[in-house]
């Protein structure tokens, strides 16, 4: 989703990180400008009512001259500038916690929950009485214009007032996405419902009726000819198409806004971009339900890949890929590995004269350059034993060459320590053979680990190798088993390892 110029759904109404002062400055434009157009559509419409719709009988007669020309005027420049300034400002004002950029109180989230509503009532109010007014005063010189003007005030205003709440409801989205995500949320029992039925009666149902009364009163009025009711059906029917066309867009662009914004965060989800996906729940129907259930959804998912992120990191990335692959069992099964030691020489003098923070910095990078140099040759740490790291390659992944792998990774090792460690010396192991690789414990604890006895072996190997810590050391096994490495290892020796029986044919490497 562009963030910032789709946030609320539209880009006119900005960014969620807009100032408190530019967003007023905004919002304060919008309402004049929609409740400016909504009642130039409601006066176009009684115009076109009285003076083509239904023509007769007419309002242009002499007496009516004040009337036309003076009382008209008049209340309609009245009524624009208290239906709009007047109402804008008094709703902005009530606005301040978000101007001030403070959260809303209780108070504040019932004033601005009602702000739609009032600034509705308030040209309500005002079209309710132009058409008592002008009912009156038609009426007094025209009894005849009394049902006529009643009805053309009264479908003007009411068209007026559904334009006003669905374009109101509109600009104040960002106010409401604040009162929501400060809790506040007011839960409507059916809003889509209720949008819908409002256009249908709005746009479709009272002109209907209208076109009805136009046939009604002229088949009871000797004077009306069939040019006058063909007249008066059409621009009512027209009347009928146009708003109902305008009420129906309003409504589907309330509709289709917050379902095309979680429809473009689902695709950033599955591209996967996660981390930045979170979207400003500003709808207060169902649709908001589906807003927030997204985030909820996309919450658990940023919270399950942190919580794999985390179970990779401390077992390794592939037993974490393969115990989430499949329920985990005790036990396991026979292997053919290669296994690397590291151990630090002289642990007990390194802590000395340094505080523990500076040996946990130097362990962190003797480690880093262990853990980088074993998963270049796919393999897995297994464990970090105090200053200690056991290495496997060929379990849980099965690779080509696993000893080949372990070789050059123990050369690897030995050059990065000298390179970027140099406070640390360690002796380099490398087995191979085989061992049996599975999860040991109980089956509330257990981790992923390989037994047996090339695991010994590279631990005494590891010991021996202290001699030359720029030298690690493999057993003839594993220099045997490698494909393209045994070039660069020699042999140096033949002894039986500390607490082995057979004798181990000791490789330096060059």
């Amino acid at each position: 989703m562009d963030r910032g110029s789709r946030d609320y759904g539209s880009i006119l109404l900005g960014s969620a990180s807009e100032g408190g002062f530019k967003q007023r400055v905004r919002i304060q434009t919008l309402l004049t400008s929609f409740l400016l157009i909504a009642n130039l559509i409601g006066a176009i419409l009684a115009i076109a009512l009285s003076a083509v719709g239904i023509p007769e009988p007419s309002l242009f007669q002499a007496e009516l001259w004040w009337v036309n020309y003076i009382a008209v005027p008049v209340y309609v420049a009245v009524a624009f500038v208290v239906g709009t300034v007047f109402g804008t400002v008094v709703v902005v004002r009530d606005l301040q916690w978000a101007i001030r950029d403070r959260p809303p109180t209780a108070k504040d989230a019932r004033r601005a929950q009602r702000a739609p509503w009032r600034l509705v009532f308030i040209q309500g109010a005002l079209w309710a009485a132009a058409t008592v007014m002008f009912t009156i005063m038609y009426g007094v010189l025209e009894p005849n214009l009394i049902p006529k003007m009643f009805f053309v005030v009264g479908l003007s205003g009411i068209v007026v007032v559904a334009i006003s709440y669905l374009l109101i409801e509109f600009a104040l989205r960002p106010v409401a996405a604040e009162v929501i995500s400060a809790g506040y949320r007011r839960r409507k029992r059916s809003g889509v419902r209720s949008r819908s039925i409002v256009s249908w009666m709005v746009g479709s149902a009272i002109p209907i009726i209208g076109i009805l009364l136009v046939v009604f009163f002229g088949a009871f009025r000797d004077d009306t000819s069939k040019l006058d009711l063909f007249v008066g059906v059409t621009v009512l029917a027209v009347i009928a198409l146009s708003t109902g066309l305008l009420l129906t867009v309003l409504t589907s662009i309330s509709v289709t806004a917050p379902i095309r914004s979680v429809r473009t965060a689902m695709n950033r989800v599955q591209s996967g971009r996660i981390s930045d996906v979170d979207l400003v729940v500003y709808d207060g129907t169902e649709l908001g339900d589906l807003q927030v259930g997204f985030n909820s959804m996309v919450g658990g998912l940023r919270e399950r890949e942190r919580m794999r992120d985390l179970f990779g990191r401390h077992v390794g990335r592939d037993v974490a890929e393969a115990a989430l692959a499949q329920d985990p069992e005790l036990g396991g099964a026979e292997r053919t590995v290669a296994v690397v030691f590291v151990d630090v020489i002289g642990s007990t003098t390194l802590a000395q004269g340094r505080s523990p923070s500076e040996v946990v910095e130097i362990l962190n990078r003797f480690f880093a350059v262990i853990v980088a140099a074993v998963e270049r040759g796919q393999g897995l740490v297994n464990k970090f034993e105090g200053d200690a790291v056991l290495a496997i390659f060929g379990a849980p992944l099965e690779i080509d060459d696993p000893a080949g792998a372990a070789l050059m990774a123990a050369r690897d090792i030995a050059s990065g320590l000298a390179h970027e460690v140099p406070d640390i010396s360690a002796g380099i192991g490398v087995s191979y053979g085989t061992v049996v690789a599975g999860n040991v414990g109980a089956i509330e604890r257990f981790e992923y680990t390989v037994i047996g006895d090339p695991v010994n072996e590279s631990a005494r190997l590891s010991e021996l190798a202290k001699r030359d810590p720029r030298r690690p050391l493999a057993s003839g096994r594993a220099v045997d088993a490698a494909d393209g490495e045994a070039t660069s290892w020699e042999r140096q020796e033949s002894t039986t390892l500390r607490g082995r029986s057979e004798e181990t044919v000791v490789y330096a490497a060059l």
